[in-house]
């Protein structure tokens, strides 16, 4: 055990008996849970750090409006700079804030799924989600990030696990990157295994799932290239096939980059320097100018990001052409997510 997690030990001790104790007043209903009169979907890990949550709220908001619901999307919003306030980033409709204002994923989130689904920030989404039922008429609910979310109750909970890093050093904080104890997976409804195709341990990891969850249903899942846009100039397509002739740099500021950089590898592209941020990054013009001095030292000619990533760089400038990955999820079985869905969306009007 290194020094560091030693000594964050016994704060991870007082941790999990808070989180225990948080439990039990919700079981024994000291602690209300709300009913948000419409079919809550929710989406979540146990863990800190990018777990590929977010392409599967926008799956799952896909699958509701295909079923002709009014869907809101409810997160917190982490890394926005007012994180107390109320922020509509989208009214299924028409984009109402910026990034400076909603965050990176919940602007990410409103644009890609832009005339489909509403997109809310707010800490209390008890209070959003009223809110959302009266203004706009929101008949489903996606819950991100909401499984420690306890005060709202859910008619599905989606666990979200990372196969190339599941459980950290199986630490709770401050000592690892566990938010829960893993047997808390009997809690899940379902399990969804992001990044299945990044890991060489699959059958191992999945015999523990199956385990510790009681045999609840599983899902393995793969993050897939689906295009190149350019972050200047409108956004527009790039020739994915083109660009792989060239050197490339890559970089971003996510909670698992060496998934988008295994990625980029995968996908054939010639991965010469990468280079990394804190999650959420806020980026200068000295970071990327920082960017392109040390890429350009490699001899990359092209720079990679993120659609996380890039949704923050398009007010800056960059002296080597940069693009941004799209991605989206595949799931194995996914008739059988989608059987799980429909159930959850008709236990409720």
């Amino acid at each position: 055990m290194d020094p560091k997690t030693f000594a964050l030990t016994p704060f991870a001790g007082l941790y999990g008996v808070v989180m225990k104790a948080r439990h039990a007043f919700y079981r024994s209903g000291r602690f209300r849970t709300h009913e948000l009169g419409a079919p809550v979907i929710s989406v979540g890990n146990l863990t800190t750090g990018g777990t590929g949550k977010t392409p599967l709220v926008e799956w799952i908001a896909n699958e509701l409006a295909r079923k002709r619901r009014r869907v809101c999307i409810l997160t917190r919003g982490y890394g926005r700079p007012r994180s107390a306030t109320r922020v509509i980033v989208s009214n299924g409709s028409e984009l109402l804030a910026d990034v400076n204002r909603g965050g990176d994923e919940p602007l990410l989130l409103a644009e890609r799924l832009k005339g489909l689904a509403a997109v809310i920030c707010d800490a209390d989404r008890v209070a959003a989600a009223s809110w959302a039922v009266e203004n706009l008429k929101s008949d489903a609910f996606v819950l991100d990030d909401g499984f420690q979310h306890l005060r709202v109750a859910r008619d599905l909970n989606i666990l979200t696990i990372d196969a190339t890093n599941p459980w950290g050093n199986r630490r709770l904080l401050p000592a690892g990157i566990l938010r829960e104890s893993p047997v808390e997976l009997a809690r899940a409804d379902c399990i969804v295994i992001t990044r299945a195709d990044d890991s060489n341990q699959m059958e191992e990891l999945q015999r523990e799932i199956d385990e510790l969850s009681g045999g609840r249903p599983g899902f393995r899942s793969r993050m897939a290239f689906r295009r190149l846009r350019q972050v200047s100039g409108g956004g527009s397509e790039a020739g994915a096939d083109e660009i792989k002739a060239y050197r490339v740099a890559a970089f971003c500021g996510i909670g698992n980059p060496e998934s988008f950089f295994s990625l980029v590898r995968r996908a054939g592209y010639q991965l010469c320097h990468t280079q990394t941020f804190r999650d959420h990054h806020i980026y200068s013009q000295a970071d990327i100018d920082r960017v392109v001095r040390e890429s350009n030292k490699r001899g990359a000619q092209v720079l990679l990001t993120t659609a996380k990533d890039e949704v923050k760089l398009r007010a800056l400038s960059f002296a080597l052409p940069c693009y941004a990955v799209d991605i989206e999820i595949e799931i194995e079985n996914e008739e059988k997510l989608v059987a799980l869905i429909n159930q959850a969306i008709q236990n409720q009007p």
